[in-house]
């Protein structure tokens, strides 16, 4: 099995994901693609249910523990990987938050759930934003971890073409993510955090990995170049914010002086912040913690949320 690990596939065919995965047909500028999702039903239904939306560099695969926990409580739990990432198709199209909504929409329309919280992470933060600003009817509570785009990057973080991030993105190694991953999600690394980092680099030893570098460029100018941070103040839904004390994270981080990335990132203030854009708008912090509350700080997380997910 360790050495199935050696190389991943871009759509993760050998990543085995904690819950049975299934796949939407989605038809988009021309092309036949597949957006892979878990939906895990629980035992005891509340009625419920909570969609959950990665982040930039991740899939599924880490929210093993959030959806135990929501299950418990009786919700029901879906957990897409958007188009772009994890199991779902790698197709050249034009990537925006609007977009990736709309499949959102289309996946939850299918699966006949009309009303839901969203739980967002890093990016998944920001296309929780977009989801919920298009259709706020169906949301019923937006619940935002760590989210980037709090602050508009192309502010201050030069211009990079998707050419130009592409050349750079050819370039990744095990060694590369693992160091991003150490200095940029977690305050201590521990070696149960490894997994992430094979799952994240290991793609870059497929014959496909061009294809998987080009889209991971794509979905990086859709982020520079579609802020969210302006329209917070337009949420008409209740929201939670949580926020590791400790994030320091910019989409751009490498190509800024260390004096201009100071500057930048800073989470226990731009949580505050944007607490204060949202109305009614609830906030968290978690000590201690960086990017990824709900895996380095687990059981607050995990605690938090359960206060804070009901009405």
């Amino acid at each position: 099995m360790a050495a199935a690990q050696d190389s991943l596939s871009i759509t993760l065919e050998n990543v085995r994901y904690p819950y049975p995965v299934k796949f939407l047909p989605i038809k988009i500028e021309g092309q036949d693609i597949r957006m892979a999702y878990m939906d895990i039903n629980p035992g005891n239904a509340n009625g419920k249910s909570v969609m959950l939306f990665h982040g930039k560099n991740f899939g599924g695969y880490y929210w093993t523990d959030v959806i135990r926990a929501l299950t418990g409580k009786g919700y029901r739990v879906v957990v897409p990987d958007q188009v772009g990432f994890g199991k779902s198709s790698k197709p050249f199209i034009h990537y925006s938050f609007h977009q990736l909504a709309r499949f959102n929409k289309q996946l939850l329309d299918t699966l006949g759930i009309q009303k839901v919280t969203i739980l967002g992470h890093s990016m998944g933060g920001m296309l929780a934003t977009r989801f919920t600003l298009m259709f706020h009817g169906m949301v019923e509570k937006l619940l935002l971890e760590d989210p980037i785009g709090l602050e508009d990057y192309r502010k201050f973080v030069p211009y990079k073409s998707a050419e130009e991030d592409y050349q750079t993105e050819l370039k990744t190694t095990y060694a590369s993510v693992k160091k991003y991953y150490q200095g940029s999600y977690f305050t201590q690394w521990k070696p149960e955090y490894e997994y992430l980092v094979k799952i994240g680099a290991n793609v870059n030893k497929s014959a496909d990995f061009p294809r998987y570098a080009m889209v991971a460029a794509l979905t990086y100018e859709m982020i520079y170049e579609q802020p969210v941070c302006y329209e917070f103040d337009q949420i008409k839904v209740p929201a939670v914010l949580f926020i590791g004390k400790e994030d320091n994270t910019i989409v751009g981080k490498a190509l800024l002086s260390p004096d201009e990335q100071a500057k930048h990132g800073l989470y226990q203030t731009l949580g505050a912040e944007t607490a204060k854009k949202i109305p009614g708008c609830k906030l968290i912090e978690f000590d201690n913690c960086k990017h990824i509350p709900h895996i380095e700080v687990a059981d607050l997380f995990l605690k938090s949320l359960m206060e804070n997910i009901k009405d």
